[in-house]
């Protein structure tokens, strides 16, 4: 697309509603996802009560189900590229589903890491789909916003979990407050089969609302004949690394509010069912504004002409730097202080979440590499979502149940990932790579290409 026609469909945007529909019902999938995943972290305090293991076993079934999950997004972003989002995110919500309701008949720790390891796999699917949603329904000025609505399901999802668990847990019992969600995604389903198609198959959609995302930069298909990538060559880029890396670091502190964030409140600051439900909901829906400014930051800059390396980087840098100040609630001397950095670091890490999300559609050397590039970096997001319990549960052994190492280690880790995308990560369409010759390295290749 010519630089003219790029800023003429800047200039004059087409305010129609379809593809703002399709990414609130992605959106509301990954609240649902969000909810499933965050349903244990609530829970498991009674859970533990009843059947009394230790807190490193804790952390491991907390983390159990991040192993699949992790294993899985390199070939849910593949999945996603060959049969298409519509049908690939449909399956695996039915899947996470069935396996979230089961939790209800877990007998132990082994049953527990094992639904957990189940629910990973369903799960896998559902960020790249989000990304492969936007990159093909949304042009380039659009998509950062785009992503920060679609991720702001992992916001409201934090948020509803608590209060939602816990009255569910308070009313039924932790074993049927798993049936109820479960429900609620299979119901799910049918409205995302009934919304959503591509926009070129969108029998609804009005012909010049698809004129504004095709001109505006959309990544909506390859045309027949085009060039194709080959997946393991994806790896051949610096920049994908990068992003795989720099996620690592960014989920590692987003984890930690997902998974040991309920245990701090009540076994720190002794929170009491209703006080989690209502104050410990404070950050994540805090975040969800958060998520939306950083996201409609990053577009404005790239409206007001600055580069996407400038526009995606700012907020991502920044953001990660300033979420290091979960550093300080570990030296809090009361509750709200301690509750108030914990959201400002909260709300910082979402700030960068419509920049990191958009990154897949930005760089891809194809419209068919989107999700296998989004699958790639969630696999790194899934690697910190692995550590941070483990390592969490490990360190509070260790310290005797004090929660101030984990939470410096956090912070630090928040720092290395700003470094991380600061040098590694080049915000461009990436070059499609010759083959690379018989008897060069990898690594040469990589040094070469980019």
């Amino acid at each position: 697309m010519s630089n003219d026609t790029a800023t003429a469909a800047m200039a004059a945007p087409r305010r129609f509603g379809t593809r703002w529909v399709i990414i609130g019902v992605t959106a509301l999938g990954l609240t649902i996802a969000y909810v499933d995943r965050a349903s244990l972290s609530i829970a498991i305090p009674f859970i533990q009560q009843e059947y009394g293991f230790d807190q490193v076993w804790k952390g491991i079934i907390l983390s159990a189900f991040f192993w699949s999950y992790a294993a899985f997004q390199i070939p849910s972003g593949w999945l996603i590229d060959k049969l298409g989002v519509r049908l690939v995110y449909a399956v695996a919500v039915i899947w996470w589903s069935f396996w979230t309701a089961m939790t209800a008949v877990a007998q132990g720790v082994n049953s527990l890491i094992g639904l957990r390891l189940m629910l990973g796999v369903g799960e896998a699917p559902v960020a790249p789909s989000g990304v492969k949603v936007v990159s093909q329904w949304f042009p380039r000025h659009e998509r950062a916003f785009a992503a920060s609505i679609a991720d702001t399901g992992q916001q409201l999802g934090s948020a509803l979990s608590l209060p939602i668990i816990t009255l569910l847990i308070a009313f039924t019992g932790w074993r049927m407050a798993f049936v109820v969600i479960g429900v609620v995604g299979a119901l799910w389903v049918l409205l995302w089969l009934a919304v959503f198609q591509t926009p070129r198959r969108a029998k609804r959609l009005p012909s010049d609302e698809l004129a504004y995302i095709e001109a505006a930069g959309a990544r909506i298909e390859t045309a027949p004949g085009g060039d194709a990538v080959k997946w393991s060559d994806l790896l051949r880029y610096r920049t994908v690394w990068g992003m795989m890396l720099g996620y690592v670091c960014r989920a590692y502190a987003v984890y930690f509010f997902i998974t040991w964030y309920p245990s701090y409140l009540v076994e720190v600051h002794h929170f009491t069912l209703k006080q989690l439900g209502i104050y410990g909901a404070i950050p994540p829906f805090l975040a969800i504004v958060s998520t939306w400014c950083g996201g409609l930051f990053s577009d404005t800059l790239v409206r007001r002409g600055f580069s996407l390396g400038v526009a995606r980087k700012i907020p991502i840098i920044g953001a990660l730097a300033l979420a290091s100040s979960i550093i300080l609630a570990a030296y809090a001397e009361t509750t709200a202080v301690a509750l108030a950095f914990l959201t400002l670091a909260m709300c910082s890490s979402a700030f960068a979440a419509g920049s990191v999300l958009s990154l897949p559609a930005d760089v891809a050397p194809t419209p068919d590499t989107v999700g296998s590039i989004a699958g790639l970096q969630n696999f790194g997001s899934q690697i910190g979502g692995i550590l941070s319990p483990i390592v969490t549960g490990v360190l509070l052994s260790l310290d005797h149940g004090s929660y101030r190492l984990p939470l410096i280690v956090a912070g630090l880790v928040c720092l290395t990932g700003a470094l991380i995308y600061g040098l590694l990560v080049k915000v461009e369409r990436l070059p499609i790579l010759a083959t690379t010759p018989r008897g060069v390295p990898a690594a040469a290749s990589v040094t070469r290409n980019i």
